[in-house]
C-alpha cells in the first residue's frame, strides 16, 4: 500500500531533498544537490519565484519507507499571460516500482485538474533556469549541477502511464582544441569592425554586478522565442545576481557592447563542480567548501551554461567574438573539455552555432506531457 504525504515542515522537506541521497547511493554517475541550497529553493521566504508560483511537494511511503518524491508546481506568469494550462511536475524520483511512480503522478494530475489546467508535462522546474527533462540516453557519464541524473526505469514509467515526449534536449561536449581559433578570428574582427563592437572581460565579480541586471534583461529578450518560455522577474533578477553571478568565476562571464555600451551578447560558462560536489556529499561544511574552491580554481574542464545575443544581431556573427575571448582564457587556464547544457533538440539556430566544434552527443533528455 502507498501512501502520498505532503512535505509542509521544513524536516519534511529536508527529506524530500535527501531522499535521492538514499536512492543514489552507490551510483558513480549521480551528482548530489547542496542541501542547504536545495532547502532554500524550495523556502517559500527566500525563492522569489513563488510570487508568481505555487508549489507542493509530496514523499510516497510504502511500509514507513519514503520510496519517492514529486513537486507540482503552477507558474502562474505562464498561465495568465501565455495562456499555457499547464500543470508542471519536478524532482520527481522513485523506487521501481510502478504503484509508486503512479500514486505520485496521480497526485499531480489531481492537482492540475482541480485548477482546471490542460496537461501535465516534466520533469521540469519553477523556471527556465531550473533544471529539466528525464535522462534516456548517457546514464554512464556523469551529471553536472545543473542537471537531474535518474535511472533508466523513469522513462518506462512514464510511457506505461501514457505520457508522450513533449520536447527532446541535447547535450553536447567537445574538446577544447576542437575551439580553434581559425574559425573566429578572422571573422570577429571584421564583426567588431562591421558593427562597432567590444568585448568585455572581467576578472573581478564586483565589476559584473553593474550589468548583471541588463544581462538577464537581455537573456529575456533573446530567449523569448522558445517553446515554453516564462521571463524572469525583476525580484528573481535579483535573487539569482546575488545567489549566482559570485559564485562563477568573473573571467568566465563575457560580454559583448556597442559604442553607446548597449549590451548586444553575453555567455556565462562555469567550471564543472560535478566530482567537488560529489566529494562533498549535500554538505559545503565543514570540508565541502575545499573542494568547491578547488575546482572553481582548478577544474580542466568547463560547462557553456547560458548565451544569449540580441535579437538585432541574431544571425551576424556576434558569437565569434564571444568564442574568441574565451579561446583565449581556456588556453591559459589549460581547459580540456567542453560540455554544454540541454539544448532543445529542434533549436537549429544553437546547433549551427557549434558546428565548427565538432560537437558529440553524450546524453539525450525529454519531458514528457499527458492531457488531464
Amino acid at each position: 500500500m502507498i501512501s502520498i504525504k505532503e512535505a509542509t515542515t521544513p524536516k519534511d522537506l529536508k527529506k524530500f531533498v535527501t531522499f535521492p541521497f538514499s536512492l543514489y547511493k552507490d551510483n558513480v554517475y549521480w551528482v548530489p544537490p547542496i542541501i542547504k541550497d536545495e532547502m532554500e529553493t524550495f523556502d517559500k521566504s527566500k525563492n522569489p519565484v513563488f510570487k508568481d508560483a505555487d508549489a507542493q511537494f509530496f514523499l510516497a511511503y510504502k511500509d514507513n519507507k519514503i520510496v519517492g518524491r514529486v513537486a507540482a508546481i503552477i507558474n502562474h506568469l505562464e498561465i495568465n499571460q501565455q495562456n499555457v494550462k499547464k500543470m508542471r511536475f519536478g524532482w520527481f524520483d522513485f523506487i521501481d516500482d510502478e504503484t509508486v511512480s503512479k500514486a505520485l503522478l496521480e497526485k499531480v494530475a489531481e492537482i492540475g485538474s482541480k485548477n482546471y489546467l490542460e496537461y501535465m508535462e516534466g520533469p521540469v522546474g519553477f523556471s527556465n533556469l531550473d533544471k529539466v527533462g528525464v535522462l534516456v540516453e548517457g546514464f554512464d557519464h556523469i551529471g553536472t549541477m545543473i542537471t537531474w541524473y535518474n535511472h533508466p526505469y523513469y522513462k518506462d514509467h512514464l510511457e506505461q502511464f501514457g505520457f508522450a515526449t513533449e520536447k527532446e534536449y541535447l547535450e553536447n561536449k567537445f574538446p577544447e582544441k576542437n575551439a580553434d581559433p581559425k574559425f573566429f578570428s578572422r571573422v570577429q574582427e571584421l564583426i567588431k569592425k562591421r558593427y562597432k563592437l567590444r568585448p568585455l572581460n572581467f576578472t573581478k565579480t564586483k565589476d559584473v554586478m553593474p550589468w548583471a541586471d541588463r544581462m538577464f534583461d537581455l537573456f529575456n529578450e533573446s530567449y523569448a522565442s522558445l517553446s515554453s518560455f516564462v521571463p524572469m522577474t525583476d525580484i528573481q533578477k535579483a535573487y539569482f545576481k546575488k545567489k549566482y553571478i559570485s559564485f562563477i568565476n568573473p573571467e568566465y562571464i563575457k560580454f559583448v557592447v556597442d559604442q553607446e555600451d548597449t549590451l548586444v551578447a553575453f555567455a556565462i560558462v562555469m567550471p564543472s563542480f560535478s566530482k567537488a560536489l560529489q566529494k562533498a556529499n549535500g554538505k559545503l561544511f565543514p570540508f565541502g567548501i575545499f573542494h568547491f574552491l578547488k575546482a572553481r580554481k582548478h577544474s580542466k574542464d568547463v560547462i557553456f551554461y547560458l548565451i544569449g545575443v540580441h535579437t538585432s544581431y541574431q544571425n551576424k556573427g556576434v558569437t565569434a567574438i564571444l568564442f574568441n575571448e574565451y579561446s583565449k582564457t581556456f588556453r591559459e587556464k589549460k581547459i580540456e573539455m567542453c560540455y554544454r547544457t540541454p539544448e532543445l533538440a529542434n533549436n537549429t539556430a544553437i546547433h549551427q552555432l557549434w558546428k565548427h566544434f565538432d560537437p558529440v552527443v553524450y546524453k539525450r533528455r525529454r519531458t514528457y506531457r499527458k492531457n488531464l
